[in-house]
């Protein structure tokens, strides 16, 4: 059973409890480990506090050699972090191979890019005599990232490397189904040179030790990946201490398809924005609204592409052109989409593929068949929720306004798209949609390179970019004078 890390140590729960890691494609345990407590909090972040005094101090070059070195080992243990990876989380192989991909190159690009950090200089008024200004950079101290069970690696790496680059130590708190590739990646940063006590991992129940660790008055910054409803009790929680968070929460993306799309290269865009990952991902396509002269088209080529999915075990290949789809992550996450996919067909909607319990040889395994709905109610759970799996609402529009008003009816604000040629539209799109991102003409995805982050109910704060970066320094001014 893998331990926690702690100070360059593994250890045991100080409670000596267990939890139990299941694979939702199968059912049965892979393996457990340790169910943190409090007092397991309190430890690893005294060990983080102290351990911030050298490396805050460290050499900025030196540093981004030790990330750059833990990427170079990620990249190295690829294929067990990934194995590892579809056994907790159940996606397909190739998926979490794709994940394990974009975690060293976030790993890689912030080991980059805090070498190339520049302070400021600024000339000032002479009223009080000659001096100048200077703007520094200084790291905040003990951070906390907390990561979701979706892309438990992905959204590690937005989090950690960010903060450790920037000087900072870390206290990481994987979700409690998908701890097993966390503790591994902990491993390679060690092994890489980060000293201990720079990066802990605690495993264990959000309620138990996410609390905890949030409301810790020593943690100065906290990062948080994962429902709305537990992101505003993560705010309650920093409040009372002034602690900087961010908050990456659930999106319903919207995807407008105008007259003059590229249905084709639409219709492939939005099955990997719906469909990747079993649909579990908080950027997506959620809602897509096709103008009626290409809505018949798009639809009959979507349930085309839907119906080569086969839900099943992300260890196994399907017989082509079959593709592989991997489980939803509990059993209640399931039943949540079943009951948003009956509310949508109460409400007018026609399912037009998919929908169904399917289930592996021996009838285990969250799985749910892919599905598509056409013209359920605007004001219908599909469309007013966050959906979390693999279903998608179809709807026609005629006037660019009401799309564009109907985009915007949701409570969150995370991603949306536009497919047009037409630079009008792409230009009120990009201003007008109340979202972090717009894609034109593109899948969304998500590059280490843009700020990342939503408005609304989809929380505030960015990851991503020199943005991120940025929001782990404390930005201090310091003027200089008596130079006279």
């Amino acid at each position: 059973m893998p331990e926690m890390l702690i100070g360059g140590e593994w250890r045991q729960a100080s409670a000596h409890e267990e939890l139990e890691v299941v694979n939702p494609a199968t059912e049965e345990v892979v393996d457990s480990v340790p169910a943190g407590a409090p007092d397991d909090v309190e430890l690893a972040v005294a060990t983080a506090k102290r351990a911030f005094t050298d490396w805050s101090q460290t050499d900025t070059e030196k540093r981004a050699a030790i990330l750059t070195k833990a990427a170079d080992l990620i990249h190295e243990q690829a294929r067990e972090l990934a194995a590892k990876l579809t056994a907790e989380q159940g996606k397909p192989l190739a998926e979490a191979a794709g994940e394990v991909s974009h975690l060293a190159h976030g790993v890689r690009f912030y080991a980059e890019l805090a070498t190339k950090v520049r302070g400021a200089y600024q000339d000032l008024p002479s009223t009080l005599g000659p001096a100048y200004g200077m703007v520094i950079r200084r790291p905040m101290g003990v951070c906390a990232a907390i990561t979701p069970y979706n892309f438990p690696l992905t959204l590690l790496g937005t989090k950690v490397a960010p903060a450790l680059a920037a000087g900072n130590t870390v206290v990481a708190k994987p979700a409690a189904t998908t701890p097993l590739a966390t503790l591994e990646v902990g491993r390679l940063f060690s092994e890489a040179g980060v000293p201990d006590g720079v990066l802990n991992v605690v495993t264990g129940r959000g309620s138990e030790i996410g609390d905890a660790l949030v409301g810790h008055p020593d943690v100065r910054r906290v990062a948080f990946t994962g429902s709305t409803a537990v992101g505003r009790r993560v705010a309650a929680l920093a409040a009372p201490e002034l602690k900087r968070i961010s908050l990456e929460l659930g999106g319903s993306d919207p995807v407008i398809v105008c007259a003059d799309a590229d249905v084709d290269a639409a219709v492939k865009a939005v099955i990997i924005g719906r469909y990747w990952n079993a649909g579990q991902a908080c950027l997506g396509c959620k809602r897509v609204f096709v103008h009626d002269s290409a809505y018949d088209n798009f639809v009959a080529q979507l349930v085309e592409r839907v119906g080569r999915y086969e839900p099943g075990d992300g260890t196994t290949k399907p017989e082509k052109p079959k593709l592989r789809m991997g489980p939803i992550h509990t059993r209640a996450g399931r039943e949540e989409l079943l009951e948003q996919i009956e509310d949508g067909v109460s409400s007018g909607g026609e399912l037009l593929i998919g929908g169904g319990t399917g289930s592996s040889p021996n009838g285990k395994g969250y799985f749910l068949e892919p599905a598509v709905i056409a013209q359920p109610d605007d004001g219908s759970r599909l469309m007013r929720e966050e959906v979390f799996g693999p279903v998608l609402p179809v709807l026609r529009f005629s006037d660019f306004d009401d799309a564009l008003r109907r985009a915007n009816d949701t409570p969150y604000g995370l991603g949306s798209s536009i497919w047009t040629h037409d630079a009008r539209l792409i230009h009120r799109a990009a201003q007008e949609i109340d979202a972090g991102m717009t894609w034109v003409n593109q899948i969304h995805y998500g590059y280490d390179e843009l700020p990342f982050g939503g408005m609304k109910a989809s929380g505030f704060g960015k990851e991503h970019g020199q943005e991120a970066l940025d929001s782990y320094a404390e930005i201090k001014s310091v003027v200089v004078g008596g130079l006279a």
